[in-house]
């Protein structure tokens, strides 16, 4: 290396490996490149903070209508180098000497339950337009307190019929330490973790404490929320938006616009997490989840069934209304702001929500016949967490400085480079010998898993989404597990003596973030030999000691069946194709351009545009719905809001369907090039909904689109009026119908 060369790189050395450029490139190509990643940072903290738009990048050039920066010289040294890592166009982690399995995995943080009474305001069956002050970086003048859309049209469905029991607030904003630690479990079930000790967020304890605008939660604090709730309870779940008014207070990404998803949750729309029913810094949203059962009007109307109950508090059942057989168990609430899901998720806004009930109710002692005594504990009468353990897994990027990134400009998919366990980098968790029961979310924004145990002992797996399936599936390796899909299994730790280690491993193998690019062996993920650095093992098993009591949970032979629907007419079939190369007709602010889009029935290949009805089902009816891929190159889990659905076929066959899949489900991944045909039915609840890919990448980019049903179930639904919120007040405008 000459010495015009020497003292360049001295200086700019850091910058190099940051954009994996060959040690072997010029001063020159080290200049361009410092320029180029400069002006790329401009621009990315230009549209992260709203002054740019998508639609302004495409019409300067700077942005290709396939969704990528464009490659310029000047402008993006990334685009294409073969020396680049994943996550894809940014630098590797730096992980500040951070070594796997050397902290503990904290269990959630269990939300506090209150009266009702307790709110104040008392939350209104309509939306509450009492006005307050709006800051001046939001326009100024005034406000309503709540951001939830005014008028009967957005008000609570069935408010006096479901009057919530239960009161759950919280306040989102950046992080900050937790003294308040409540995961409801001992020390000894939680690896020796003392809960009144404060808890800073941060990764691993050698990593950086995150900064309040790098990571936003639900409280604001860390590990991620578990709130608890049971059928027949319903919750009125008041969010804050408490974070900061000033759009550019963001870390370079995420929008301080707020719309929480409880996902799949059987309510009106109103509370469903509606993408364009979002808030802003300073207002709060009362939603209310009434936790029935699906089929409440039509089946089991005198609630004599049993099957379709919840826990009583003695050790009983309350009876309920509905269909025992669509029984819900696993649901997670995040962030579904338009545009931004995938963004604020994976900032942190992101939490877990167990549902109790007769069959599942969280007590593996009670024996009444009914109850299916699942790993859990037999302290409280329902709710047990002891060995009914949430575990989120994601995987993270950080920032030269050990804050987290996120490349807002790869629309093929996200990836980092780090994998964490309930917000911890490559943690322990201390196991009893006896079953224990893990509810598997895949929390990242793109990345598919696929998971087994390092030793190749089997798992049971028992639901999937949030359904108990009709019968126990044993595996050694689970199948590829979609962004959004909760895979909850059982795990018999009582093979294993006293001091064995047994790890939690990733065989999914990528190289960006549209698919899977192949599944490994688990000889080959552990080897360490993967580019990708987030296959191998992410979680250790350490068999800590005989059970503390006898373990008297089961894995009955038989949890839930699916309801027969073949009484029911099909009342409609369509197709909908998801691919890339999308058009936008519309130029409404509810629209967005992106490189993703849907087909409707064999019309043009559409972007996103959340004041456009793309289907409009009849209450009361059951649709036929067939889910194709038409792109290759990628593989989209799409998510249907509201109503669970059966698959009918994979690939146009009923046999490729997999004994893990032929519960009810909410997400359907497609696979690269597949298709699926699935079976619905719109029930007891009405308004706007969505369909989307929960690649949320591909979501916000621009993979969505509305479909709407009428509780009523008239003959011809007339679409409602689009919100569209400003600080000032949610403003309305006329719906379009895809015609």
């Amino acid at each position: 290396m000459n010495k015009k060369r020497d003292a360049f790189s001295e200086k700019l050395l850091v910058q190099e490996d940051e954009m994996f450029l060959s040690k072997s490139s010029t001063p020159q190509q080290l200049r361009e490149a410092v320029k180029a990643k400069n002006n790329r940072q401009e621009i990315i903290t230009a549209f992260s903070q709203g002054t740019v738009s998508r639609r302004d990048l495409i019409k300067w050039g700077l942005f290709t209508g396939a969704g990528a920066l464009a490659w310029k010289n000047g402008l993006n040294p990334l685009v294409g180098n073969a020396n680049a890592a994943i996550p894809t166009g940014i630098p590797s982690s730096p992980l500040f000497g951070a070594v796997k399995f050397s902290q503990p995995m904290p269990r959630f943080d269990v939300m506090q339950r209150k009266a009702v009474s307790a709110l104040t305001p008392a939350p209104t069956v309509q939306a509450n337009i009492t006005q307050k002050a709006v800051p001046a970086i939001l326009g100024g003048g005034t406000g309503p307190v709540e951001g939830r859309p005014p008028g009967a049209i957005w008000a609570h469905q069935k408010y006096d019929q479901f009057a919530p029991k239960v009161a759950v607030e919280t306040v989102t904003k950046g992080v900050g330490t937790n003294n308040s630690y409540n995961p409801q479990v001992s020390s000894s079930l939680n690896s020796g973790i003392d809960p009144a000790a404060p808890i800073a967020p941060r990764f691993h304890p050698r990593m950086p404490i995150q900064n309040a605008n790098s990571m936003w939660t639900y409280g604001g604090t860390a590990p991620p929320k578990l709130l608890l709730g049971r059928y027949g309870e319903p919750i009125l779940f008041r969010q804050h938006n408490g974070l900061s008014a000033d759009v550019r207070q963001n870390g370079g990404f995420g929008r301080h616009t707020l719309s929480t998803h409880e996902h799949n949750g059987h309510h009106g729309a109103e509370n469903d997490g509606f993408a364009g029913a979002f808030f802003f810094p300073g207002q709060f949203y009362d939603y209310h989840w009434p936790i029935v059962h699906a089929g409440l009007n039509s089946i089991n109307t005198t609630a004599t069934d049993p099957r379709a109950g919840a826990p009583d508090g003695n050790g009983g059942i309350t009876r309920l209304p509905g269909d025992w057989r669509e029984t819900m168990s696993t649901h997670w609430f995040h962030d579904h702001a338009f545009s931004f899901t995938s963004q604020n998720s994976y900032k942190g806004i992101a939490g877990a929500l167990n549902l109790y009930s007769s069959l599942d109710r969280g007590n593996e002692a009670i024996n009444d016949g009914v109850n299916l005594r699942l790993p859990s504990g037999k302290a409280k009468d329902w709710g047990n967490l002891d060995y009914d353990v949430n575990l989120v897994i994601s995987d993270k990027a950080f920032d030269q400085s050990g804050q987290l990134t996120f490349d807002i400009f790869d629309f093929n998919g996200f990836l980092g480079d780090v994998m964490t366990v309930n917000l911890a980098s490559h943690p322990y968790f201390e196991v009893e010998r006896r079953k224990y029961r893990f509810r598997l979310l895949n929390g990242s924004v793109s990345r598919f898993l696929k998971l087994a145990l390092s030793d190749a002992s089997p798992m049971i797996q028992i639901a999937n989404d949030g359904n108990l399936l009709p019968r126990p599936v044993v595996l050694t390796e689970l199948d590829q597990q979609g962004t959004a899909e909760r895979y909850d299994i059982v795990i018999d730790f009582s093979r294993y003596s006293a001091g064995t280690r047994v790890h939690l491993v990733n065989l999914a193998e990528h190289n960006d973030g549209r698919r899977v690019a192949k599944d490994l062996s688990i000889a080959e993920a552990v080897s360490g030999l993967s580019s990708d650095p987030c296959v191998g093992r992410l979680l250790e098993f350490r068999i800590a000691r005989d059970a503390a009591y006898p373990d008297l949970s089961l894995v009955p032979a038989v949890l839930i069946p699916n309801p027969d629907l073949s009484a029911i007419p099909i009342s409609r079939t369509r197709d909908f194709e998801f691919g890339s190369g999308a058009n936008q007709p519309s130029t409404s602010v509810t629209a967005d351009v992106g490189k993703w889009g849907i087909k409707t029935d064999g019309g043009a290949l559409l972007a996103a545009d959340y004041g456009r009805v793309t289907a409009a089902p009849r209450a009361g009816t059951r649709e036929v719905w067939n889910l194709r891929n038409n792109n290759g190159g990628a593989d989209h889990p799409i998510h249907i809001h509201f109503e669970e659905g059966q698959i009918l076929s994979r690939d146009g066959s009923a046999a490729n369907v997999p004994p893990w899949e032929r519960g009810r489900k909410d997400v359907y991944r497609l696979r690269p090039g597949g298709s699926m045909q699935i079976t619905i039915q719109f029930r007891d609840w009405g308004g706007m909904f969505m369909q989307h890919c929960h690649n949320s990448v591909h979501e916000d980019h621009a993979m969505l689109m509305r479909w709407e049903t009428n509780a009523l179930g008239s003959t011809d639904l007339v679409p409602l009026p689009t919100p569209v919120p400003t600080p000032q007040g949610v403003k309305f405008q006329a719906a379009t119908r895809l015609t």
